[in-house]
């Protein structure tokens, strides 16, 4: 039970002294006698909020960056109208900063036996999962003199996803991918390791193509077409070690790994290619694999939704022994991982040649837009010293992708925007020159 500020203002002009008790809080107010039966009568016939049913229906996932509708049904089982104030509670990162009070709060009248809908529009601010907390509801009486309050646990989770900005060069890279295999097929001029089809000999052609079993059941010599083999295995690592923890602009650079990781995935998946995901810094974070192509990229946004860097090293063993027991033939390995001189010198490199002898190794890693900047930066002393200090960084970074490269690897290193189409570029290079 609560006092209304209304009430309050009727019993300071009273006369005769009541008490009010509520827990926490003792007080004298004068009213007269006629307010304090109005009072009673608007507390008797403001409807119970512990009996009322709240049940929720609506959005489960939203891409970050995007609404998410959730919607909160109110089901009034007393025989007394339902004039109430709702606040449906939710973690801070579920709005933008500053809107929650518009998006939460809500008015709604129930007549008795019926219930009413109100709609909560959710914009999260942050990958993962988003539960909702309470459900407060006061209940007014029809004078507004009084109220009653309670509060009610309706679970319900949006699972917020990564955005896949890069998505938006998806056709560009799709276009380059037909191109590549209409090439393909050009230059290999049927031969190839996967059947295609069957069609009519003409002279020319390979004999030991020739199908007898076809050619037996029609009147023409039939021979079988070949193409190149497209059901290749490609392995996505996402290292989630204590380097992808790093911010680079707004986000941590495991973000921008996925994305691009993300473009890869769909690209993959048009061209026929097995797509697996593997997060790891000293343990198992995710992994998914054995997905058709129809139900890889969901899989992987899913999985990486509630991904989030650790802050510890990763154990590059590990994470070696790992990709080699979950790619037992030979694949596409992309690593998606740090350039920084220490943990690729210390870690990677004792390890990679198990990988490089039965895997090829595409590693791709987050360079800072800032460095770039700041190797430009002229007018002054200080200007100057910034410049000296991102030319060294550059150049060390340098330095260890050749030594990479010297093993075999195929290094991309690019800034959040650049990394997806970069990383696709490198994928259609490799298809190009007959690696895949």
């Amino acid at each position: 039970m609560a006092l209304t500020g209304r009430a309050a203002l009727l019993a300071a002009l009273g006369s005769i002294p009541v008490g009010i008790w509520e827990p926490g809080w003792t007080g004298i107010l004068a009213v007269n006698a006629p307010l304090a039966v109005a009072c009673a009568c608007d507390f008797a016939l403001a409807a119970p909020v512990r009996r009322l049913v709240l049940t929720r229906s609506g959005d489960t996932s939203a891409r970050l960056g995007e609404t998410a509708d959730v919607t909160l049904t109110v089901t009034n089982p007393s025989r007394r109208l339902l004039r109430a104030r709702l606040r449906d509670a939710w973690p801070p990162s579920s709005w933008q900063p500053g809107t929650e009070v518009a998006a939460s709060r809500h008015r709604l009248t129930v007549p008795p036996g019926e219930r009413r809908r109100v709609t909560t529009r959710l914009r999260p601010t942050r990958r993962g999962d988003r539960q909702a907390d309470r459900v407060t509801v006061r209940s007014y009486g029809p004078l507004g003199l009084f109220t009653r309050q309670g509060t009610h646990k309706v679970p319900w989770t949006v699972r917020v996803l990564p955005p896949f900005t890069s998505r938006k060069h998806l056709p560009s890279k799709l276009a380059r991918l037909r191109e590549l295999d209409g090439r393909t097929s050009v230059l290999t001029r049927g031969e190839g390791t996967e059947f295609d089809s069957l069609r009519e000999y003409v002279p020319g052609d390979d004999t030991r193509s020739i199908d007898w079993r076809a050619t037996a059941r029609q009147t023409t010599v039939a021979v079988r077409t070949w193409r190149p083999e497209r059901d290749r295995h490609i392995l996505l690592v996402l290292d989630t070690g204590r380097t992808s923890a790093g911010r680079v602009g707004d986000a941590p650079r495991l973000d921008a790994s996925m994305d691009a990781a993300l473009l890869l995935a769909a690209l993959a998946s048009r061209a026929g290619d097995r797509v697996d995901l593997l997060a790891y810094d000293r343990r198992v974070r995710t992994l998914v694999q054995g997905r058709s192509a129809r139900d890889a990229l969901p899989a992987l946004v899913n999985a990486m939704a509630t991904l989030e860097p650790e802050l510890l090293e990763t154990d590059a063993r590990g994470l070696t022994a790992t990709a080699l027991r979950t790619a037992p033939r030979r694949s596409l390995i992309v690593l998606l991982t740090t350039l920084d001189a220490a943990p690729v010198e210390e870690g990677l490199l004792p390890v990679l040649s198990q990988l490089t002898q039965r895997h090829t190794v595409l590693l791709a890693s987050v360079a800072d837009p800032h460095i770039a900047r700041m190797a430009t930066a002229r007018g002054n002393s200080e200007a100057v010293y910034e410049a000296a200090a991102a030319a060294q960084a550059q150049a060390e970074r340098q330095r260890t992708a050749e030594q990479l490269r010297r093993h075999g690897v195929t290094v991309v290193d690019a800034t959040p925007d650049d990394l997806a189409p970069a990383l696709a570029d490198a994928y259609l290079a490799l298809k190009a020159a007959g690696r895949l």
